[in-house]
């Protein structure tokens, strides 16, 4: 297992109101401030780069042939083919459903894990990597014998 955080830069992903500084309210809620605002290409840099270095961590501890398949958390169709694409991975052995259910937040990976195994994509004996990084810039990764 391994956690990370990038923290400092809450100006690229935030929500404007809801929290303690700014809490609910009618003008925040007239206002339209409970929606998440991010700095796009920021955030897909900081989000490709992450995944990128967890699944890289796992394939230079284990191998990637060990590695049965990598379930990422669903956030961007752009950034998942981008993970790919970098680490040169098998795109059979990434699981992604982004355009079954759209980014479902931290629900992504356990919603991906359910349905890749009951579709027999965890291999017996190979090793999963689920993955995820979310608002904060807080991500990590757990790597499991299936």
């Amino acid at each position: 297992m391994a956690l990370y955080t990038k923290g400092g830069q809450p100006e690229l992903l935030w929500y404007p109101a809801g929290g303690s500084r700014n809490p609910t309210s009618k003008a925040t809620i007239d206002a339209r401030q409970h929606s998440i605002r991010m700095a796009g290409r920021e955030v897909y840099r900081v989000a490709v780069e992450a995944m990128v270095s967890m699944v890289r961590d796992a394939i230079d501890k284990y191998g990637k042939d060990e590695i049965g398949l990598v379930i990422p958390h669903q956030m961007n169709r752009r950034i998942l083919e981008s993970v790919i694409d970098r680490l040169k991975l098998d795109p059979s052995r990434v699981f992604i459903n982004i355009e079954k259910y759209g980014n479902t937040s931290a629900a992504s990976v356990p919603v991906a894990l359910v349905e890749a195994v009951s579709g027999g994509r965890a291999v017996p004996g190979k090793l999963v990597v689920l993955c995820a990084v979310g608002a904060g810039f807080a991500w990590g990764s757990i790597v499991l014998r299936w």
